[in-house]
């Protein structure tokens, strides 16, 4: 992060008054921070803020030493806005000021612009269907977790959607769960899926279902596919981008998920993994953001945390505080294709925060193409791959039999067309 350093001395003369300090603000700046110190024996220094526009940002006195704006997130007391280059100005005021007048200084940070890794979860339940919580609690619990952006997706409910709070660093995105007794999809930033009802009777009836909210916008996910419950049946496998791989505790349907959609992928589908918790309740063994999908998003906004899902820049893991994935080929990602007509590529794999005893699998159309033991807590890999179709990572603990308790799995590289 770039930081500026503004040493300014506050004269006596000046007590009991406001005045600005300007700074300059350089081009692609996501936020920024201002924070401030001075001796504080006898001395009230006040601080506030106005952009390059004039526009009067926020005011929080004395009581706070450092304060946030940008476009995603705020403090209390501060608007949210994109940050413009220019020149800017710190509010101050001179309350009490001691003879000699009062040294301060100013530290302010600039968080450049470009992609993130953001971590969310992408399947609660709110009051408006059978959720315990209203939409400022879960958001609330979702702060408290450090999760990045939450989706609340009702069963064939979406008023919520028209009113969702503006949540400083917390990013909110429009859902539905569509829920139908052959299978639940989750129709993902668009604030109403339908046009009409959610009712469908048929494979026709859903295909149309699922056009109408394609073509609004909606990003499909096919959600927990193998549930006991409430398990994925359609005769239809070109509706939706992404597949809930991941809900709730892992278990065993969650493992036969992650094997439905491997054979997917080595039918030749580009499908992004996904996970959620599908969290209604406190008092229950599912827990809000557990699991989390981790996005390398250009920005936090709804539009870019949903193009790098669909993307497949993404992966799954436990919590926020999960195992960490990383994978590259020709300076590429997650969901990259690599279509350059070479026969072999070079595969760079990652994986921290791992367990004692924790391994990370590299699968691909044949199965495991490489296993690796975790030393110190990370794994860091370079292998030659062969051929067409894809690899993907998968982070557990080896089970007797050789099977292996995920942790985390990552979205797929294809190669190839």
């Amino acid at each position: 992060m770039e930081k500026l350093v503004i040493d300014h001395l506050v004269e006596k003369n000046r007590e009991g008054s406001y005045y600005t300090l300007p700074f300059s603000v350089p081009e692609g700046v996501r936020s920024l921070t201002v924070r401030y110190s001075y001796p504080k024996q006898g001395n009230v220094i006040d601080l506030g803020l106005e952009d390059g526009k004039g526009q009067f940002l926020g005011w929080s006195g004395s009581s706070r030493e450092a304060v946030t704006v940008g476009e995603f997130d705020a403090t209390p007391g501060y608007l949210m806005e994109p940050i413009a280059s220019g020149t800017w100005y710190i509010l101050i005021g001179a309350y009490h000021v001691e003879a000699g007048g009062v040294p301060v200084h100013y530290e302010i940070t600039f968080e450049p612009e470009g992609p993130v890794w953001l971590f969310g979860d992408l399947h609660v339940h709110s009051d408006a269907s059978d959720g315990q919580h209203d939409i400022p609690t879960l958001a609330a619990m979702a702060k408290k977790k450090g999760l990045d952006f939450l989706a609340v997706t009702n069963h064939n409910n979406y008023s919520e959607n028209f009113s969702l709070p503006r949540v400083p660093g917390l990013t909110l995105i429009p859902g539905t769960e569509w829920t139908h007794y052959r299978g639940h999809m989750n129709f993902l930033g668009i604030a109403k899926p339908f046009p009409g009802s959610f009712v469908a009777n048929d494979l026709s009836g859903m295909r149309e279902i699922t056009r109408q909210a394609r073509e609004r916008g909606a990003l499909i996910c096919a959600n927990h596919p193998k549930c006991n419950m409430c398990p994925y049946l359609w005769e239809d496998q070109e509706s939706f981008r992404l597949v809930e791989i991941w809900n709730g505790p892992m278990r065993k349907v969650n493992r036969d998920g992650i094997a439905w959609w491997t054979e997917l992928l080595r039918k030749g589908k580009k499908i992004t993994p996904v996970g959620g918790s599908d969290f209604h309740r406190d008092r229950s063994p599912v827990r809000l953001g557990n699991p989390v999908t981790a996005v390398y998003a250009d920005s936090p906004g709804v539009g870019d945390i949903l193009s790098a899902l669909a993307r497949g820049r993404c992966y799954v893991t436990g919590s926020v505080r999960g195992v960490r994935l990383g994978m590259t080929c020709s300076e590429e990602t997650f969901g990259a294709v690599i279509s350059d007509g070479k026969k072999t590529h070079l595969l760079s794999v990652s994986a921290q925060r791992m367990p004692r005893g924790a391994v990370l699998q590299v699968v691909g159309n044949s199965g495991e193409l490489a296993r690796f033991k975790a030393r110190g807590g990370s794994v860091r890999e370079n292998l030659e791959i062969s051929g067409t179709g894809f690899a993907y990572l998968l982070a557990g603990i080896p089970l007797p039999g050789g099977d292996i308790w995920p942790l985390a799995v990552s979205g797929p590289i294809y190669f190839g067309e």
